[in-house]
């Protein structure tokens, strides 16, 4: 028994637990909630649990025995009801009668639903099988990084004996399915009375009678298999071979990560688009600053759950830390052979594994590429995956620093490799996933969003599927908006548009978070109503500053990143229809925005070659939910008018020919429209006004 945990956390809480006694279901959820909460026990998305409960059942009125376990596609971190899925536990044992072997393993999966009990259930996984087959009430399957290092390593039978004797058994590597179940139940009925079994190169099956009894049994065997790893660590030989290289210091680490992370993008992408997400975790620096990288790299993952979500293995880029990413086109001519390289390989890898009904060859790129001295880059469809990706190949270094220190590590073959990776089932799972939205795959930095336009601009984009970068002069703002969206959708940075070291850290912030931008929204603005006698310098200077400056800057940072990526992108302005219009008292604000106007078909005009697509949207009367009416501007405009700031919205409303009263989302349904919509569309003005004569382009 383990008295004190030092290498995962124990999180069961006696209080939260008592709430919940007499709902075996409910203490199920408990349990996965905790264990899931500790990414040393397994990864999103990663590792499935169980509990079996008596029931009545619906049609015979009779006690049946009911069987609960994680849906397909869930994760036991926050796993609910709706995640679950609730199986006569009878009629799953009864499959055994139908089960023609392993060549027929994916019949099996659809004669899962005949044994639903549940028909609210979700779609039940693969690994059904291997929870209903067992007789325990409850049971875990996780994927701790110690207990794969045992799993991993050579000599991993014995090692397992070493350290459980005769608690634990043991069962060689096997693709999951109903036969893997069957051999969990022989393996049992071999070694009555093991606390739980160690599955070959994957993970771990462990249970008990109650869940509290199932989750301390599963943390006890995870610490008594980190205590042993952690015991041989460094001790015959440095971990991974010892330092090679030193890592840059931290902030030259990032500015050399933001530096490249645009130019990977690009090459990333040249099948689709891709986000990033870039980590420079101590653990990761230990592996790819080692002399071992070398030799580990090339092996792959052993877990499936790893190489799903990484490939079958990383690029190591071929350049240096310290090399200078100034000269760009000098960079991709030297790290595009390396991609080049990489996907030739994978595609023989393809060709030489696939079979007769194999689906077609996915994207070839690197998800996991290496940077030797700086960090990790992995890039996929959107950020949550991307992030989850490196999460997985952290487990996969803890578990290779492991299993190397216990004996050697091994890697699966990479026919299973290929089998798990083009399983039918799995690619049925895939085509199964909902159409992608118009902007995903997409990156949004928009000037201004601390609220107003901007963030009503934010707010549609990321409905849209893109990734947003939140910028504002205003932290408190920032940090308001930002908490309005989900993980793994926005960030946001400081910036002062009038600043051009401001502006480089926040395109520095989007390099960073999503490998680079797409979008580029100048929405940051301010108002001044002034004749031109009263107007002084400082309203004409913050004016030109803020509106012409700022657009000025955003767009030349702006561009350096997307020329990296070679994807081309938007650069959208919100102008105004006073850049259009004479209107009274309006000398330094008119100005700015005519000249917003003009550098859009500038820029249009000389980026339209590279597929950059500049364009404006001119706003006019957005008095509702607009941050510059807040200041002097709205008893400006009133003056000006001669009526009251109250009776501004319906002033505005009526001066436009469909009586329209103008909102911030109107300025934000235009921008999507010219990035989502209109993608021939270049140099072009689109008003949002109502309709106002005096403002037509044409």
């Amino acid at each position: 028994m383990v008295s004190e945990f030092k290498h995962v956390n124990y999180l069961w809480e006696e209080a939260e637990a008592a709430k919940l006694q007499g709902d075996e279901i409910a203490l199920f959820l408990y349990r996965s909630n905790i264990l899931g909460a500790d990414l040393r026990i397994t990864n999103y998305g990663g590792g499935n649990t169980s509990c079996k409960t008596m029931e009545k059942d619906p049609l015979t009125g009779a006690e049946v025995e009911v069987m609960w376990v994680k849906g397909s596609g869930g994760d036991i971190g926050t796993l609910t009801r709706q995640g679950i899925a609730g199986l006569y536990t009878d009629r799953l044992r009864a499959l055994k009668n139908v089960y023609r072997g392993l060549a027929y393993e994916d019949e099996i999966v659809p004669l899962y639903y005949h044994c639903l009990y549940d028909l609210d259930s979700r779609a039940p996984s693969i690994d059904t099988a291997l929870h209903g087959l067992l007789p325990f009430k409850h049971i875990d399957h996780l994927h701790p990084d110690a207990l794969i290092s045992v799993a991993a390593a050579k000599d991993s039978q014995a090692i397992t004996r070493e350290i459980w004797g005769d608690k634990m058994g043991w069962i060689p590597w096997q693709r999951p399915g109903f036969d893997l179940g069957i051999q969990l139940e022989k393996c049992l009925n071999e070694n009555p009375g093991i606390r739980g079994i160690v599955l070959g190169g994957h993970g771990l099956f462990t249970w008990g009678d109650t869940s509290f009894e199932c989750y301390v049994n599963s943390l006890e065997v995870i610490e008594m298999a980190s205590d042993y790893v952690a015991g041989r660590e460094g001790v015959d030989s440095p971990i991974f071979g010892g330092q090679k290289i030193e890592s840059l210091p931290k902030e030259q680490r990032l500015n050399q990560a933001a530096a490249i992370a645009p130019i990977l993008r690009g090459l990333c992408s040249s099948h689709k688009q891709m986000i990033g997400h870039f980590s420079d975790d101590e653990r990761v620096l230990q592996f790819i600053n080692s002399h071992d990288l070398g030799k580990l790299a090339p092996l792959g993952t052993s877990c499936p759950d790893h190489f799903l979500r990484t490939k079958i293995q990383p690029l190591v880029l071929p350049i240096s830390a310290t090399e200078g990413l100034d000269e760009v086109e000098q960079v991709k001519a030297a790290l595009t052979p390396a991609f080049e390289q990489y996907r030739k390989e994978y595609t023989d890898y393809y060709e030489s594994c696939k079979r007769d009904n194999s689906p077609a060859i996915r994207d070839p790129n690197p998800v996991v590429i290496l940077y030797p001295g700086v960090g990790m880059f992995t890039f996929a469809k959107n950020k949550q995956t991307a992030r989850v990706a490196s999460e997985f190949y952290i487990n996969a270094i803890n578990v290779m620093r492991g299993a190397e220190a216990i004996t050697e590590y091994t890697a699966l073959p990479r026919q299973e490799a290929f089998d798990i990776e083009y399983w039918l089932l799995e690619e049925a799972k895939l085509q199964r996933m909902p159409k992608e939205k118009p902007l995903s795959r997409k990156v949004a930095l928009i000037t201004g969003a601390g609220g107003g336009i901007g963030k009503a601009v934010a707010d549609k984009l990321a409905e849209e599927g893109a990734n947003v970068v939140l910028t504002d002069i205003s932290e408190e703002r920032l940090q308001a908006a930002d908490k309005t969206f989900g993980r793994d959708v926005s960030i946001y940075a400081l910036c002062d548009v009038a600043d051009m070291e401001s502006v480089q850290a926040a395109y520095k912030a989007a390099c960073l978070a999503f490998g680079g931008v797409d979008i580029i929204v100048h929405s940051a603005g301010l108002a001044i109503s002034k004749p031109l006698t009263e107007t002084e310098a400082k309203d004409w200077e913050i004016l030109q500053n803020v509106l012409v400056k700022g657009q000025f800057n955003m767009a030349k940072e702006g561009v350096k990143v997307l020329r990296k990526q070679e994807l081309g992108g938007d650069l959208i302005h919100i102008a105004s229809k006073n850049g259009l219009v004479a209107g009274k008292n309006n000398v330094g604000y008119g100005t700015a925005k005519a000249a917003q106007q003009h550098m859009t078909r500038l820029l249009a005009a000389e980026l339209g070659p590279e597929k950059i697509r500049v364009n404006t949207v001119n706003p006019d009367g957005v008095v509702i939910g607009s941050k510059i009416w807040e200041g002097g501007w709205a008893e400006g405009r009133a003056k000006a008018y001669g009526i009251t700031v109250e009776e501004l919205p319906a002033f505005y409303a009526k001066r436009n020919l469909m009586n329209e009263i103008i909102r911030p989302s109107d300025i934000a349904n235009a921008v999507f429209a010219l990035t989502a919509i209109l993608d021939k569309s270049t140099g072009n003005m689109i008003n949002v006004d109502g309709g106002m004569p005096t403002a037509f382009v044409r």
